[in-house]
């Protein structure tokens, strides 16, 4: 039976960053429309709505928290819902999705890192060697073959909101690993309706300026694409993984969201299906078995 739920949770980390992969869509959408606090709040407004009916569904109610639980939840809240959005919007307001994607990918490196700083987590050889796997094929797919693409050119300021971003998604998962008492559905609640009121008082000052016009058909398609499925549903299945794997082993199949994410220009968009996309796909999927056996 366990090995049966742990295996439920490895096809839920699969299915995860093909959300995720789609965000970067529904992100530029939204990111070009209005301004980051505005989109993340209106993001974050449809999660919450989202997540209190599932919590009420699933749960019957919300827990009371602890003090631990509530600065541990308000971290969550601060660190991958308010400061994440502000950066990751930001940063698609300037940014090409690929070369976005590219800078996502460090993910598992900030992450594993960290976790090996802070909490003297342990990783062998073999993990180290698919960590780079799959960063090789993350590379490969997003520079369409030419990993020199990843210097050419100046760092502006989009590509350090993504890293900024990255670096949120880090914290974001080692807090979420230390969080005791609550079911991972309590707990992405929480965070969500403390990240709104942080994203609510930074968009206050924009608020009065705002054109409803812009929130067309597209726009809430991207609303509700980043809130539903972006957050309330990956956010628990992905925070639920955290609890049981373990951060660094979670947070590889990060390396999986660009793949999805060019496979979806093909599908949606018409774009070519090249070798590199192949190759680079293949290594990345190989990379992410390699750390998650055993």
């Amino acid at each position: 039976m366990h090995g049966q739920a742990t295996t439920g949770i490895y096809l839920r980390l699969v299915v995860v960053p093909a959300i995720w992969g789609g965000t970067f869509i529904a992100g530029r959408i939204l990111a070009l429309a209005v301004t980051p606090a505005i989109g993340s709040l209106l993001r974050y407004a449809a999660a919450s709505a989202a997540l209190l009916v599932a919590a009420l569904a699933v749960e019957g109610r919300l827990p009371r928290l602890d003090r631990r639980q509530f600065l541990a939840t308000v971290a969550l809240g601060a660190t991958g819902v308010f400061a994440y959005n502000l950066f990751f919007l930001g940063a698609l307001s300037r940014l090409p999705a690929s070369r976005g994607s590219l800078i996502v990918a460090l993910n598992p490196v900030v992450t594993i890192t960290a976790a090996a700083w802070l909490f003297g987590e342990r990783m062998s050889p073999r993990r180290w060697a698919g960590v780079a796997l799959a960063l090789a094929g993350v590379w490969i797919v997003v520079t369409r073959g030419d990993p020199r693409q990843l210097f050419a050119g100046a760092i502006g300021a989009g590509e350090l909101m993504m890293f900024g971003a990255v670096c949120c998604w880090a914290a974001y998962t080692l807090i979420g690993r230390g969080i005791r008492g609550l079911t991972p559905l309590a707990a992405t609640t929480y965070a969500s309706l403390f990240g709104t009121v942080l994203l609510a008082l930074a968009a206050a000052p924009a608020l009065p300026g705002f054109d409803p016009a812009a929130i067309t058909v597209g726009v809430i398609g991207a609303v509700l694409y980043l809130g539903v499925l972006g957050t309330a549903v990956a956010f628990v299945w992905y925070y639920r993984a955290v609890q049981v794997l373990g951060p660094a082993r979670t947070v590889i199949f990060n390396n999986l969201v660009p793949v999805f994410g060019a496979t979806f220009g093909v599908v949606l968009l018409g774009e070519p299906l090249s070798a590199s996309m192949v190759v680079g796909g293949a290594l990345a999927v190989g990379g992410v078995m390699l750390v998650s056996r055993g």
